[in-house]
């Protein structure tokens, strides 16, 4: 890791502040009376908890590129909570959610597909000089690894770099825009979260299918309710961490057979080693939720696992820097103008289908955040709905390389 430049760089204080945040987040926002009950009235608390670390990263109290803490997130709290979460699913009532789930993913893969080109040629018409460049640090290539990124991950970002060769200069740009847009629109669906049900009642969508799977996961909770005791915890940290780590053992002996005898097939990121792990994660918690232990819902398994994932939403939030939106304004644009026309056909889609907004969110952020984000926003509208996120997410991960390629054609075909 490279010396940084911030403030504070230990570690283990950056997640403290992380933990004071979110301990003064969740204090405030309880409050039933005064200032703070009507701040919360409009400014979500999940959103607070991602928008104040990243004034930590903003003000060079953390570097928020250049520490352990979201590393430590992902690879470890991410899967355990994972399995806490799937601990308890019914995967019928999942099936029960219909069809509108894989379409409104589909329309975000899609919105990202043409979004990228119809930025370019707006944005070319009054900065001319994007078009017609055709060495490495050729607009169109830097969009191209871009396009990777917002329909399957990290993993295809660097793929669409290699097969586009676009330049050094011009991917680190791409990768500020990824980090600004992104986050941004995160905020954005975290509000939205907040707000669901005003937004479903307005739009007339039909949420009796997301309300039927809740509601089956409450009432299983109320019916198999009790007070936890110190062995069910401790035994929920077991069925956690324990997935945590055999994923990892299996991860590490899948990436290297997969990279040595199968180098074709990654493309399909089965050279990742966070893909491996969310998938055996996500496949150990639902193959407990067909077990007893599924009974462990009613010690608060889901509870223990949202807190995990405010923790990674705080150390997301840690990435975001505010002035970065000024620093590449051009670049930034595109940007705008390409998640907008993916936006905007989400919502026309869902309109279409009377899809809610939980559909929107969750379309969205499986192609835009992958299996990192796709469940924290999918539990932002409830803990029984983070699988769904998971699931669309690893979708997400094995249509990016395709996907991504075809966008980078037309990026081609515009841009040089």
């Amino acid at each position: 890791m490279e010396q940084s430049a911030a403030l504070v760089t230990n570690n283990a204080v950056i997640m403290g502040l992380l933990a004071v945040i979110l301990g003064f987040v969740f204090y405030t926002s309880s409050q039933k009376s005064g200032v703070w009950a009507k701040f919360y009235k409009y400014v979500p608390a999940l959103l607070m908890c991602y928008f104040l670390p990243s004034l930590l990263n903003t003000f060079g109290i953390v570097d928020g590129n250049n520490n352990d803490v979201y590393t430590v997130a992902k690879y470890y709290l991410l899967p355990a909570c994972l399995v806490l979460l799937t601990l308890s699913i019914d995967l019928k009532s999942i099936a029960a959610l219909g069809k509108k789930a894989i379409i409104m993913f589909l329309t975000g893969t899609v919105g990202v597909v043409i979004g990228g080109p119809i930025a370019l040629l707006l944005t070319a018409t009054f900065m001319p000089e994007l078009l017609g460049v055709t060495g490495p640090e050729a607009v169109w290539r830097g969009m191209a690894a871009l396009a990777g990124s917002w329909i399957g991950g990290g993993a295809n970002m660097v793929a669409m770099k290699e097969i586009y060769g676009a330049g050094g200069e011009i991917f680190t740009i791409m990768v500020t825009v990824d980090i600004v847009v992104a986050n941004l629109w995160m905020a954005c669906l975290l509000y939205m979260a907040a707000r669901n049900k005003e937004i479903d009642a307005r739009t007339g969508a039909d949420t009796s299918s997301i309300n039927r799977l809740i509601d089956k996961v409450q009432a299983f909770e109320a019916e198999h309710a009790r007070k936890p005791e110190l062995k069910d915890l401790m035994i929920l940290v077991g069925f956690a961490f324990g997935a945590t780590g055999l994923a990892h053992f299996a991860a590490d002996l899948l990436v290297p057979f997969f990279s040595s005898n199968y180098p074709e097939l990654k493309k399909f990121s089965l050279h990742s080693k966070l893909f491996w792990i969310i998938v055996l994660v996500t496949t150990i918690g639902l193959a407990l939720s067909f077990t007893k232990a599924r009974q462990y819902e009613a010690v608060g398994a889901s509870k223990i696992g949202s807190s995990f994932l405010y923790i990674l939403v705080a150390t997301i939030g840690l990435h975001m820097d505010i002035t970065k939106i000024v620093e590449a304004p051009k670049y930034v644009v595109i940007g705008v103008i390409w998640m907008a026309v993916h936006v905007g056909l989400l919502f026309i889609v869902a309109k279409l289908i009377k899809a809610p907004v939980f559909y929107v969110a969750v379309g969205s952020k499986a192609n835009i955040g992958g299996a990192a984000s796709a469940p924290v926003v999918a539990s932002a509208f409830h803990p029984a709905l983070a699988p769904v996120g998971v699931l669309l997410a690893v979708l997400g991960y094995a249509l990016g390389t395709y996907m991504a390629w075809l966008c980078g054609q037309l990026l081609r075909v515009i841009g040089s």
